[in-house]
């Protein structure tokens, strides 16, 4: 029952944190209230992931006669394509289970309170509670849906995400309200197998966090796909009493309602903090969230929170790199601080978002004088021979030293190019470096050394 780090969830924070503390000696457990892999494998960004590939595939089906190719019929199976979603978390979640038993990590099933003198109670399936002790805690317990006073979720009429992936039949009329990552991913897949989607966002763009630039764009694919978007538009409320719910939404032009079979609450997440023991043991939060040091340590000895209960993206790649530097920490190594400014943000839509580093307007709200470069796909002739020229890619440079200040990229599979982009700005490469780093051709990424040719003035291909 003692271990030297015991981590509290298993989502891709928790998981990696334990296998990180395995592979450096320390006798390690994990405790888990779900499934392992926590939201992300289950419920988030695997089986997400999987529901657009198929919401793809669907399109390909519908547009083969532009690659030359007839299809007679096609219909969107949707309870086939649920099940496969499912099936795809259940085979990642399996394959976490197998990663616990190769690094002889104890797995403990149940709900887990810590407490004073690095003890923890872990309640059972069965309502019984066994105690546990560990020289380190790692809380990484994750975060779940918000819900709004005037937006309840009802599981049935008014949603989260979760029964959004496993609703019993596919809905006619979807209204999403939020424009984020989870927002804008659902309103591509509802509407590209068949569902009536209406997308309201509170601010003046979708995707706000994004560059302005690559908002717009969005906006026109998506307005281009059917989806009807809302900005500068809040939900007041919703009337869920008859066949369908009636959604009252306060516009620039005034009260609109839009009936809709389901509404999608996507307006972002809720850290799950509450009932794990913070308050007992004296963990100081700060507007919902645990604080911590730049190594991820409380103000208790021994306790540790990373992930979406801590400041900085909500992201599963950070969760693990957070995961990693604290055990590394603990045990002693050489670690750096992770630099919040290099994390890549991706949005897997179609097309699909990649951005990391600063938007053009931060750039200049820094003080940086900026040079600015871009290239619209449309001019790619990879991009052109797979039927993919919506988007571009923009870049950002420091005009005096040439430093990489950031990236925005829109369009198809730049989710996967993106990485290039983080290991320049962590290596500081400068524009010039860029251009003169050669590139295969033809390919996407051939736009992101063309975007910084621009910058400079020495672009060939526009």
């Amino acid at each position: 029952m003692n271990y030297d780090i015991i981590v509290i969830g298993s989502g891709p924070g928790g998981y990696v944190a334990a296998i990180r503390a395995a592979q450096l000696g320390f006798k390690t457990a994990i405790i888990e209230r779900e499934s392992l892999g926590g939201i992300c494998l289950n419920w988030g960004c695997i089986p997400t992931k999987a529901l657009l590939k198929s919401a793809q595939v669907f399109e390909y089906l519908n547009h083969a006669a532009d690659y030359g190719i007839n299809v007679q019929g096609g219909e969107a199976d949707f309870e086939a394509i649920v099940k496969r979603s499912r099936g795809v978390a259940e085979g990642m979640s399996k394959g976490i289970q197998f990663l616990m038993k190769k690094n002889k990590i104890d797995v403990i099933n149940g709900t887990a309170k810590i407490k004073k003198g690095g003890k923890i109670d872990v309640k059972g399936a069965d309502g019984s509670t066994k105690e546990y002790s560990a020289k380190h805690t790692i809380l990484a317990t994750g975060a779940r849906s918000r819900e709004l006073p005037n937006l309840p979720q009802d599981g049935k009429k008014i949603i989260g995400y979760r029964q959004a992936m496993t609703l019993p039949k596919q809905p006619k009329s979807l209204v999403v309200v939020g424009s984020g990552a989870i927002g804008v991913e659902f309103a591509y897949f509802y509407n590209a197998i068949g569902t009536k989607v209406t997308i309201v966002e509170f601010m003046d763009r979708i995707v706000p966090v994004e560059d302005e630039e690559i908002s717009k764009q969005l906006e026109k694919s998506l307005k281009k796909q059917g989806i009807n978007i809302l900005t500068k538009s809040e939900v007041q409320s919703v009337d869920t009493s008859g066949e369908l719910s009636k959604v009252s939404i306060k516009t620039e032009k005034g009260i609109e309602v839009i009936e809709a079979e389901v509404v999608l609450s996507a307006v972002g997440i809720a850290p799950n903090i509450e009932n794990i023991g913070l308050e007992e043991v004296g963990v100081k939060t700060d507007r919902g969230r645990v604080v911590v040091d730049d190594f991820y340590k409380t103000n208790i000895e021994g306790v540790y929170a990373i992930g979406d209960i801590v400041k900085g993206q909500a992201l599963a790649h950070v969760a693990s790199a957070e995961g990693i530097t604290c055990v590394e920490k603990i045990k002693g190594l050489h670690v750096e601080p992770i630099d919040y400014n290099n994390i890549p943000g991706c949005t897997y839509c179609s097309p699909e978002i990649a951005s990391v580093g600063y938007t053009e307007k931060a750039a200049k709200e820094a003080g940086y004088e900026v040079k600015v470069g871009k290239f619209p796909f449309s001019a790619s002739g990879k991009a052109s021979a797979a039927g993919a020229k919506d988007g571009f890619v923009k870049v950002i440079f420091d005009a005096k030293y040439g430093e990489f200040l950031g990236a925005h990229l829109i369009g198809a599979n730049v989710t996967e190019m993106i990485a290039e982009v983080v290991v320049a700005r962590k290596l500081e490469t400068t524009g010039h470096e860029m251009i003169k780093t050669i590139h295969p051709h033809p390919t996407m990424s051939e736009a992101i050394m063309e975007a910084c040719a621009d910058a400079y003035g020495e672009v060939i291909h526009l």
